[in-house]
């Protein structure tokens, strides 16, 4: 089984999307995770660029990873500058801990008179030296061929001759880049062949960086792998510049788990999409629900035959299994949804439900949707909605009356104050509580109520809050579906309300919300007090 070497540009290429920046202490974290996945090379920057890159290089050598190796990216040496030696940005590489450099530079005629300024010559011999430099200076070396098919498209041999400069000045990989990502696929794969029979027998490992601007950015690079690239570089999630940079997430398990590549070790496979969810929540991007592999919808089955298919037989709807991404199967409850979907969630909630039961939630949940209710997006609900069905529901508390007041002052401060009345155990509660707008204030009252009695709910954190008017036309009168997402820390569902009050959809989701926390409570105090095996 061919090894493929990983390549992470996430730190670097990655950091120039639009919206992306970390902290120094941020992307050592990310390292870190990298290194855990099983990345062999994680470019880090420039480690002279800014005081950030300065400071991240700085705590990576404090700082040693487990599996990876540490890349420092330049560019070939400056033109004017008679030896590499004299670059400055050349001797900051050298001096820097990192084992790796990756040096760009360029192999397109259009480059070098538009950008470099240089004739061929001189460029070639600015590549031989910049790596013939670090190399002496006990570097590793990556080339990356900056523009590598649109040179090749205009001059092939001279495209494939910055290769083998590289090469033979020492470069151990050679990375062929698809900088502006406009190549496709069947072009890119009759390059690639090219390249890996120029450099058979060097030494030289060909790699591939390809950029997602045509949408090829994935299928470009497993292309390259197959005509014998063994090198591939690219970033979590696809981030980078414009339309982003290839996807290792979906690179990764397509190469080992369709081509038979070997990439991971089967556990750090099942860490992918932890590791993906984890640089999306550190950069405050909401997770892809339909990336592959391991988007939430990834393995989400809604249509009542497809939820039938697999739970028959997982194959028949899905082409890898879930688990071995790390991610988890998905069935989807709407007015689609059949009594097998519901046999199949109660299931999973440990709740056991009968064909007349199941038969009259599908019945219950085609009604409520057909008023606005939206039960895909809200597991939290639906679980409440199957207890109550079959009488394992206990309710927090039976609820006499809620008020909430809203008043703007005549010196423009707007003051929040809601009136929650209800009953637990054959005692009465009310609370009083102000808050920055009606719907905490029933939060922060409610809680006040409760908390005494079920203090896990002191746990229980709103993460989103999402409001849709669903008939427009009705202008302030529509009806309001409101959506929340809850977490406790170890786990995340989702509640809905649906009214043409907003304030009473936000307090019917709010309820589900806590419901579904105790419901949670409960079983992780079962699970926690149930006997072991052979106790």
């Amino acid at each position: 089984m061919t090894a493929i070497e990983l390549y992470d540009t996430t730190l670097r290429d990655g950091m120039q999307g639009e919206g992306m920046s970390l902290s120094a202490q941020e992307k050592l974290r990310v390292a870190h995770r990298l290194d855990e996945l099983g990345i062999d090379l994680i470019e880090a920057g420039f480690p002279s660029s800014n005081p950030k890159e300065l400071e991240l290089f700085e705590l990576l050598a404090s700082e040693p990873l487990e599996h990876a190796s540490v890349a420092a990216f330049g560019m070939t040496r400056r033109r004017g500058v008679r030896v590499a030696s004299e670059d400055p940005a050349l001797r900051v590489l050298a001096e820097c801990f990192a084992p790796v450099c990756t040096l760009v530079g360029k192999t397109w005629a259009l480059q070098l008179e538009k950008v470099l300024r240089v004739d061929r010559a001189e460029n070639l011999r600015m590549i031989a030296d910049s790596v013939a430099f670090l190399v002496g200076e006990g570097k590793r070396v990556v080339y990356d061929a900056e523009h590598f098919f649109d040179g090749f498209a205009d001059d092939p041999e001279y495209a494939l001759q910055c290769l083998r400069v590289a090469g033979e000045a020492g470069a151990e990989t050679v990375a062929c880049c698809d900088t502006r990502g406009g190549t496709l696929p069947d072009r890119l794969a009759s390059v690639m062949a090219e390249v890996v029979r120029a450099l058979a027998g060097s030494g030289t490992a060909p790699g591939i960086h390809c950029h997602d601007d045509a949408g090829c950015g994935v299928a470009n690079t497993l292309a390259a792998v197959q005509c014998g690239a063994v090198h591939v570089q690219g970033t979590i999630n696809g981030y980078g510049e414009r339309c982003g940079n290839a996807n290792l997430v979906t690179i990764i398990p397509n190469l080992q788990l369709k081509l038979g590549y070997r990439c991971l070790t089967e556990a750090q496979l099942r860490s992918l999409t932890p590791v993906a969810h984890f640089l999306d929540e550190l950069l405050n991007f909401p997770p892809n629900p339909d990336q592959p592999y391991v988007g939430r919808n990834a393995f989400a089955h809604k249509g009542g035959m497809h939820v039938a298919g697999v739970s028959a037989d997982p194959a028949t709807f899905e082409h890898v299994d879930p688990a071995a991404l790390g991610n988890r199967r998905e069935l989807l409850i709407s007015e689609l949804s059949g009594k097998g979907t519901v046999h199949a969630r109660a299931r999973d909630a440990g709740i056991t439900l009968d064909d007349a039961d199941a038969a009259r939630v599908v019945a219950r949940v085609k009604e409520l949707e057909h008023r606005g209710y939206h039960f895909e997006a809200a597991d939290g609900s639906f679980e409440l909605l199957l207890r109550k069905q079959t009488g394992e529901y206990e309710s927090l508390f039976r609820l006499e009356s809620w008020r909430a007041i809203v008043e703007q002052r005549a010196d423009g401060r707007v003051e929040t104050e809601a009136t929650i009345k209800i009953w637990v155990d054959g005692e009465r509660y009310v609370r009083t509580a102000e808050g920055n707008g009606p719907v905490n204030a029933l939060d922060r009252a409610l809680r006040d109520a409760l908390i005494e009695i079920h203090p896990h709910l002191a746990a229980i954190d709103l993460v989103n809050f999402k409001v849709r008017i669903l008939d427009e036309a009705k202008g302030t009168g529509a009806v309001t579906r409101v959506l929340l997402d809850s977490s406790d820390g170890d786990e995340t569902w989702g509640s809905i309300g649906v009214s043409e009050n907003v304030i009473e959809a936000s307090w019917e989701a709010l309820v589900d919300s806590l419901e579904y926390g105790m419901q949670v409570s409960r079983r992780s105090a079962t699970t926690a007090t149930a006997p072991t095996p052979g106790s």
